[in-house]
């Protein structure tokens, strides 16, 4: 009971952790105790302020990553996001509020704004004031994305407002308005900044790049069926009867969210990351998907926050007894990830086998091993790199000592495999948090960690918040919603398939070049794929209006609570599929409500609906 105490302590600890950037002026904080002129006398205390809006930025420990999408659960039952998934959620609880939280930050960047020219010139040169001010503005325009991406229509403020002044006049905008009105944040950011820094000292401020992502985001999110031609939003609208969601649907936001994407594919500033760029000099499509999350800064990445505490998540990640199981990935997922033919394991020719033990290792060395459940057998190299399954080897566990730390005395050979099965050490017999569908994440981790000793290759790196591959499958779910017959669809869905070492979608599944929707169910496989446990599902869902089909409520993993009497890995009754919830949903929840008491501070301001 004290450990599962701790877990619940630690758990919100990491849902609370902010992030800010990496550079020498980003880890910097405000004193509280200078007076508002004290602040804009040096640059130290400027870039300090700067710092403390940019600190505004959430990633990791959001609902989209930790287990509100069908892909990962957590262990835990008196989490936030468990209450959220069971419908125990209603407009008066705090579940992951930011709506306050991201115009205190917008407020902030209009101060910074208002006085950033009063820091003396020998302190701060024009040219660094005003690459300030570009890179506030962008902080500004996404702060009012996440507005828009978790609550939909927003208010839309130019500039500070006093505490004095009647709030009863500030309404909420429509869509279409709060699009534009970000679309010109970014725009003019963009004019006043580089698209890369050619400094690494640089690395994690706003650029060129990211306003470009941002804005094929924002595009990407007003092309969906959420905002685009939603009947269930006609009666969304303001007090005074404005329209706040738009009329129908318009095919022509796909071409803009089209354009979006190509601008950043065209400007040849980023690319996929492979082993080759790590010094590899045989490609190696294992250690391309694994390391672009543990090679900080790569070209891949477009936009990221600094300063992520990844012992958090290795240790949540992790099997026991070291690790918390706390994270636990989920059959669904499981599903989702292609046989290393190219082929999905519902195809019948591309030879899944569901049941019994593999009698020969895997191809490749990252591939399974004999004895592992044939379910686990011939997957592609993604599969290898992101999902922990029983009798796995554990990632993050560097010696042989280690690595027998994490075995029960019958399986101390050197090579750490998890165990999931009921009498295993991450089983459910064993005491604290364990295993809950018999699988855990792998993405994000390191072999260079050793989480037995708490250390880690890099105790702080950069999480990545946009990558270029997202750019690249968003470019091509926009093409095929307006003109499915584009060979650019084929060409930038199979760069991504590609670097995964999967054969072309051509040649695989010839059918679906040309056909929209067929193409459609592949694109958003590969999404579901590639970004899993990076926040990306949830939001596919949420924006396609895919969160209510039932499938996608219905969470399954293995039988846990088969008891194994000590058979061990050799027990076959793990590897049954069982349901292991039953999530609810009610399509109030595609967009989050607003607070009570910010309501009533605004009373122009109207609820979302059926909230």
């Amino acid at each position: 009971m004290t450990r599962y105490k701790y877990l619940l302590l630690f758990f919100i600890g990491i849902n609370a952790i902010t992030l800010v950037s990496c550079s020498k002026y980003l880890d910097k904080k405000p004193d509280n105790l200078l007076t508002e002129d004290q602040i804009w006398q040096t640059r130290a205390n400027a870039e300090a302020y700067l710092s403390n809006i940019y600190s505004a930025r959430q990633a990791g420990g959001d609902y989209a990553g930790i287990g509100a999408a069908d892909e990962l659960s957590v262990s835990i039952p008196g989490t936030t996001v468990r209450y959220m998934v069971g419908g125990n959620w209603s407009a008066s609880d705090w579940y992951f509020y930011n709506w306050g939280g991201y115009y205190t930050a917008i407020r902030k960047s209009f101060i910074f704004e208002q006085n950033i020219d009063k820091v003396p010139a020998d302190q701060l040169s024009n040219e660094l004031k005003a690459q300030y001010k570009a890179e506030n503005l962008f902080l500004r325009g996404y702060f009012y994305w996440m507005l828009l991406r978790q609550y939909g229509p927003f208010v839309k403020l130019t500039t500070t407002v006093s505490q004095d002044e009647d709030m009863n006049k500030y309404p909420r905008a429509p869509f279409d308005t709060c699009v534009k009105f970000i679309n010109e944040m970014l725009d003019g950011a963009a004019a006043g900044l580089p698209f890369v820094w050619s400094s690494s000292g640089n690395n994690g401020r706003a650029t060129r790049g990211a306003c470009l992502a941002v804005k094929a985001k924002v595009a990407q999110w007003a092309a969906s069926p959420l905002w685009n031609g939603n009947p269930a939003l006609a009666g969304f609208k303001n007090q005074d009867g404005t329209a706040l969601a738009p009329a129908g649907y318009d095919v022509n936001k796909w071409r803009i969210a089209a354009q979006a994407a190509k601008a950043i594919i065209d400007s040849n500033k980023y690319k996929l990351f492979t082993n080759l760029d790590n010094g590899g000099t045989t490609f190696d499509p294992f250690l391309s998907v694994r390391d672009v999350f543990l090679t900080s800064w790569n070209d891949e990445i477009i936009l990221a926050s600094m300063n992520w505490q990844r012992w958090g998540y290795t240790i949540c990640s992790s099997p026991g007894p070291a690790g918390y199981n706390l994270y636990n990935a989920t059959q669904n997922v499981v599903d989702a990830f292609y046989m290393n033919n190219g082929k999905t394991i519902s195809d019948p020719t591309s030879n899944y086998v569901e049941t019994g033990f593999a009698t020969q290792d895997g191809e490749h060395y990252w591939e399974n091993k004999e004895g592992d459940w044939n379910m686990y057998a011939k997957r592609e190299p993604r599969f290898y790199a992101y999902i922990a399954y029983n009798r796995r080897p554990v990632i993050a566990a560097v010696s042989v000592d280690d690595k027998n730390y994490f075995s029960s005395e019958k399986n101390k050979d050197g090579t750490g495999r998890q165990e999931f099965y009921y009498s295993g050490k991450s089983g459910m017999q064993g005491m604290g948090s364990n295993v809950i569908t018999g699988y855990l994440p792998a993405k994000l981790l390191s072999p260079n960690d050793n989480l037995r000793s708490m250390s880690t290759d890099a105790y702080r790196s950069p999480y990545i918040l946009i990558r270029y591959s997202e750019i690249l499958l968003d470019y091509a779910e926009a093409l095929n919603e307006y003109d499915p017959a584009n060979p650019d669809i084929v060409k930038y869905l199979n760069q991504v398939r590609t670097r995964a070492g999967l054969p072309g979608i051509e040649t695989v599944y010839p059918g679906a070049v040309g056909n929209q929707e067929e193409m459609r169910k592949y694109i958003l496989r590969e999404r579901q794929v590639e970004f899993c446990f990076e926040g990306d599902r949830y939001y596919t869902l949420i924006r396609r209006l895919l969160m209510s089909k039932p499938e996608n409520q219905a969470i399954y993993g293995m039988n846990i609570n088969a008891k194994d009497n000590d058979q061990g890995f050799s027990f076959t009754g793990f590897y049954t599929r069982t349901l292991f919830q039953k999530r609810y949903w009610d399509n109030k929840m595609y967009m989050f409500p607003i607070q009570q008491q910010d309501l009533e501070r605004d009373r122009a301001l109207v609820q979302n609906p059926g909230w």
